[in-house]
């Protein structure tokens, strides 16, 4: 099975990261769980403009790709995906789900608490390890 490349961001807004509900959705072993918000890239789309895209289209929110912070490989039953996610940022953390039940904007030390999609728990795992002066 190819896997196929997403993307996700690591959103920040005054020291809290944007976390993400999951819907039901067509793959059981990812409904109502948390993610970073992103999504598939299209052809000839870059990484950067795949996150500025997806995050536009999921929650109208305009955002900054700051750098590429993990790549994560991971073999769900039926996909295989490698999610590259991004530190990124925003100015205004007004946003409108049209995807997802719900988000929160949590510290880095409260992103244990939520049940996360699987590919996503490298990413937490890697923030939890910094400080929040080390995501600038």
């Amino acid at each position: 099975m190819e896997p196929f490349d997403v993307v996700a961001a690591v959103i920040r807004f005054q020291h809290k990261i944007l976390c993400v509900q999951r819907g039901k959705g067509n793959h059981p072993y990812l409904a109502y769980k948390y993610e970073f918000p992103g999504g598939k890239l299209e052809p000839g789309e870059t990484e950067e403009n795949a996150i500025i895209r997806e995050i536009k289209e999921e929650l109208n929110l305009e955002i900054s790709v700051e750098k590429k912070f993990l790549s994560v490989q991971h073999a769900y039953t039926d996909i295989t995906i490698t999610l590259h996610s991004f530190l990124c940022s925003c100015e205004n953390p007004a946003l409108t789900l049209t995807e997802h039940l719900n988000y929160k904007w949590l510290s880095i030390g409260e992103l244990k608490q939520l049940e996360w999609a699987a590919a996503d728990e490298p990413i937490v795992r890697k923030l939890e390890e910094m400080e929040i002066s080390e995501l600038s």
